[in-house]
């Protein structure tokens, strides 16, 4: 009982050093960033608090030496790049781990290709692409050179995840719709698409968070044009300034949101499966 206790207690310790360890920097940057403006850099403890650098990011605090960060056309741009490649790469994701359901010749030769995406490094792979497209001609921007790395980077996991879902999934149901005559299309659509929903989900919120924080593979195929992290990267190596950990709150924030919509919808799917099941029963009995 003595060892059992003394385990709980390691385990217990660890796990609340890990958490702390985790969210340590989003802390410290969270409190950095109340400092006053307009400026001054970086200091602790904090003298007297203000929301200036979140005026600041937002572009409504007065003027300073210190020159607001390069977001707007940037944001556009990572934000429609991470929405793009979730749509590609979970539908990508979906088809390819549909198709391994059955066996076929290659398919190892198969999955090991599409895994190697989320293996090889970033670097790598943008160096490459970059050299690739100098020797065609291609012009290397954030919505064909990069988008196609992304695409590249994001598609196995989201795969992993569909693949996952499918290991687990009840064929009997999909068996019961074709033996009533339904087409394989219909039958996807109204039968296997709603249970495999919260996979897609899964996979769909993988592919954006992947490509919205994507840095190596942009670095080397975005072109001129700046996506999010690079514009960050770009403003963070001249000087550090309390408006970059205004927005990096901001953005946790946001990452937070997007778990708490993707929390929503598995559980509002989840509601909706309970009731057909449910009123399934009813029907039979």
């Amino acid at each position: 009982m003595d060892k059992v206790a003394s385990l709980k207690w390691f385990l217990g310790i660890f796990t609340a050093l890990f958490v702390l360890f985790l969210y340590g920097p989003f802390i410290v940057m969270g409190i950095l960033s109340f400092q006053q403006g307009p400026e001054g850099g970086p200091q602790f403890p904090i003298i007297e608090w203000s929301t200036y650098w979140y005026q600041h990011v937002f572009g409504i605090a007065p003027p300073s030496r210190v020159a607001p960060l390069p977001i707007g056309e940037a944001l556009f741009r990572s934000l429609s790049l991470a929405f793009a490649t979730m749509v590609v790469s979970t539908v990508m994701g979906v088809l390819t781990a549909q198709a391994f359901r059955s066996q076929f010749r290659g398919s190892g030769v198969v999955f090991y290709s599409v895994i190697l995406g989320m293996i090889v490094p970033g670097v790598l792979l943008g160096l490459g692409m970059a050299l690739l497209a100098n020797q065609l001609g291609i012009d290397r921007n954030w919505w064909s050179t990069a988008f196609v790395l992304h695409v590249v980077y994001t598609y196995p996991f989201a795969f992993l995840v569909m693949l996952a879902i499918f290991n687990r999934f009840d064929t009997s149901v999909e068996e019961a719709s074709l033996s009533l005559g339904v087409s394989p299309a219909r039958t996807f659509r109204k039968v296997t698409f709603p249970i495999i929903f919260p996979g897609v989900l899964s996979a769909m919120l993988f592919a954006f968070t992947l490509s919205y924080d994507e840095f190596p593979r942009t670095l080397f195929t975005g072109g001129s044009d700046v996506t999010m992290p690079l514009a960050i990267y770009g403003t963070f190596a001249v000087e550090i300034h309390p408006n970059l950990f205004a927005f990096g709150v901001l953005t946790t924030l946001f990452s937070f949101a997007l778990l708490a919509i993707y929390g929503i919808l598995l559980t509002v799917s989840t509601r909706r499966q309970r009731a057909k099941a449910s009123g399934l029963q009813e029907d039979i009995s």
